[in-house]
Order: structure tokens, then sequence, then C-alpha cells
């Protein structure tokens, strides 16, 4: 396929900027006004297609059965497609704050360092993007606190924004990583930070932008479909039985990277880590086995299972990377369900979700979801896909 097949208008206003969330007003003891924020991760909007049927829900419907126009669908209604013995598949890789704020020395120029992963723990080294990148050579050293005592040298370019980084911290490197992070904010994408009005994360985004399940560290975007189960959620969950899976991959920034080229097969992918273990492969497979439902529950779910199942259609242990690329046509070999965000218009998450629900059934929801006014993004709405 082509990249202009995925280009749609998408209004600057439906792109979400926090978590769905409701407000609440009151005045303080002074009489002010003050607005609260109070995010409800599992009240977001669902969007329901069913791929052999085409048929798209968007509403709730009443004890008749017709839909209810105008009350949609909530993103915990999607239970209610499931049942005892189906298992979701989730992600549980873990955020960590990797957008930091330095100096660089004798200027005090301000610089962006977005910490990618680390190289090696005894030299303190780390993959990062620096910005502006054209004041930041090798040699140079960044000031990241007022007492100067977390420094870092730059001893190599890798890209034309990438460094390699040597931290100059004496300190067990549990400390390190501590101390480090306390300086950190969460990397929330660009599109997000520079719409908002404060032009940066704050503390509560540490919380809002993490899976609540998330546990393994590594990942510098948050696997987004993730974001909308709330603990109440999962706890549903598991008194109708449905069973949890969770596999390993942590998302890299290669997700929102431009694509160059018109024909999709000359893409490539960055390369993430995963990891998927034979706990999470017992529970899938013996439930496909058995003839239940596998959802995916996530982009990085899909390819981190496509990744990693075999020619019988069952999950294998793997350890390793992919850079796995997955657009229409594709056939795939494990998940018969998946839940996705509504993403960007040319983005590979969007041609993924494409390849999973058929390319002209999901283009038809997104085109509905732009009437409609559902929110895209990380913190964005949801499409749930069915293979009925």
């Amino acid at each position: 396929m082509k990249l202009s097949q995925f280009k749609f208008k998408l209004p600057e206003n439906q792109v979400a900027l926090y978590p769905h969330h409701v407000v609440h007003e009151f005045e303080n003891e002074s009489g002010e006004k003050e607005v609260f924020r109070m995010t409800r991760r599992d009240e977001s909007r669902l969007m329901v297609l069913h791929k052999k049927s085409e048929v798209i829900e968007m509403y709730r419907k009443d004890s008749d059965g017709n839909p209810v126009e105008g009350e949609y669908l909530q993103f915990k209604d999607a239970l209610g497609y499931f049942g005892e013995g189906d298992v979701f598949v989730f992600n549980d890789t873990k955020v960590f704050p990797a957008r930091l704020y330095g100096t660089k020395e004798k200027t005090d120029a301000k610089i962006e360092v977005f910490l990618l992963r680390e190289l090696n723990e005894e030299m303190r080294l780390w993959d990062v993007l620096v910005e502006p990148a054209r004041k930041i050579r090798i040699g140079n050293k960044l000031f990241f606190d007022d007492t100067s005592t977390m420094v870092a040298e730059v001893i190599d370019n890798t890209t034309s924004r990438g460094r390699t980084l040597r931290f100059l911290y004496d300190c067990p490197h549990d400390e390190f990583k501590r101390e480090l992070f306390a300086l950190g904010e969460s990397p929330l994408p660009r599109y997000i930070v520079d719409k908002r009005d404060e032009h940066h994360a704050t503390a509560q985004d540490m919380e809002d932008f993490q899976c609540i399940f998330a546990k393994n560290e590594g990942a510098v975007t948050a696997p987004a479909t993730g974001l909308h189960f709330s603990r109440e959620m999962l706890k549903r969950m598991e008194i109708k039985g449905v069973e949890s899976a969770f596999v390993t991959l942590h998302c890299g920034l290669g997700n929102f990277h431009d694509i160059e080229v018109e024909d999709l097969t000359k893409h490539k992918m960055d390369s993430e880590q995963m990891k998927i273990t034979a706990e999470a492969c017992t529970i899938v497979n013996r439930a496909k086995q058995e003839g239940h439902h596998i959802c995916a529950v996530g982009t990085s779910v899909v390819k981190a299972t496509e990744s990693a199942v075999g020619t019988d259609g069952l999950l294998k242990e793997y350890e390793g990377w992919t850079n796995k690329f997955i657009f229409p046509p594709y056939d795939f070999g494990l998940a018969d369900s998946m839940m996705a965000n509504f993403y960007h218009p040319l983005s590979t998450l969007l041609m993924e979700t494409a390849a999973f629900g058929g390319y002209d059934l999901v283009m038809k929801a997104y085109n509905l979801a732009v009437k409609h006014g559902y929110m895209f993004g990380c913190f964005g709405d949801s499409l749930l896909i069915l293979n009925d």
C-alpha cells in the first residue's frame, strides 16, 4: 500500500492533550474559583468494529437492543463482548521519566536531553537525543541540577540528533538511576507537550502516562491502549473470568517518526526490545486451543505477538528485538480481536490497525470518529476490533 492512502484531515481540537477526565469547579476559602481534573481512564469513548459483518457500533443499546443515539459506548463496555476463558494480552512495559532539561557548560544554553536507553551500567553510558542538536558536540559537558552534581559528557554522535552521554556520577547504580530519574519528567509526545499551555509535563503525568499494570522499566512512550484500563475494570475482568497475559515490548520513539517513502515496503522501523515468557505462552495457547478469544490490547502487543507466533498459530517464548512493520495486507497468526486507540494520519499505528480490521472498514471508522468528535492520540478514545 501507499503512504498517501492513510491521510485524512484531523481537526487540531480532536487531539487529546490529557487523559479522559471529569472537571470539578469549586471556590476555595479565599473565594477564588479552582478547577480540579479527575482522571477517568475507562470512561473514554469506545467504537466497536465487527470485521466479518462490517458493522460499526458507537452507541449503547436500550432494553430492546436498539442503539440510543448520543449515548456513546465507553471503554469499560468492551468487557461485554468477552466471556469466561477469553484472554486479554497486555504490554507491561514501564515508562521512565526520560525527558530532562540541562544547560551546556560555559554558555548556559538550555538543552533538552531525551533518554532512550542505558548502554552500560558500569560506565553510566546512555543513548540519548538532544535538542537543539547543532549546539552539542563531542567533549561538551551538560549540567542537570543547580548543585552541578549530575553532569554528563558527550562522547559520541550517533545520528543527527543522537548522542552517547557518559554521566559523571560516582555512586551505586541504583542511587544513580534514582537521582537521574528524579530530574526527569514524563516523556509525553511532543504533539501533546507543545500544545499545552504550560508546554511541559506535570507530576500528574507520570501517573497518567503509565499503565496501572506497568512492571518492566524500559519504555519512552506508553502503550497507549493499556492506559484506559482502571483497577475497577481489571477487577471486573477477574470476576467475569476473563484472563490476563502479559508480554513486554519497550515502546520507542519510532512510533512517532514520519514515514518518508510513499511505498510502505521501503519503510524501516526502529527496533524495540521485547520479551515473551513461558507463563504468557501457557495462558494464551491454552485459551486458543480451547476456542476462546485472544484480544491483543494495543498495537505494541500485536507487534510483539506477531513477532513470536509460530506457524501453528501458537505463541512462543522469545527475548530479543523486533522491528516488525505491519500494514495491509497482512495475515495475523495469533489474536482474533484487538483494541487500539485512534491514531494520527500517516502513522504506522494506524497502518497496523487497518491491517487488523481491514483497510476500508477501519478508514470508514476513522471518518466516523472525526465526524462524531472522538479524541485521537495517546490519551484519545479507542477502537475494539472483533472477528465476527
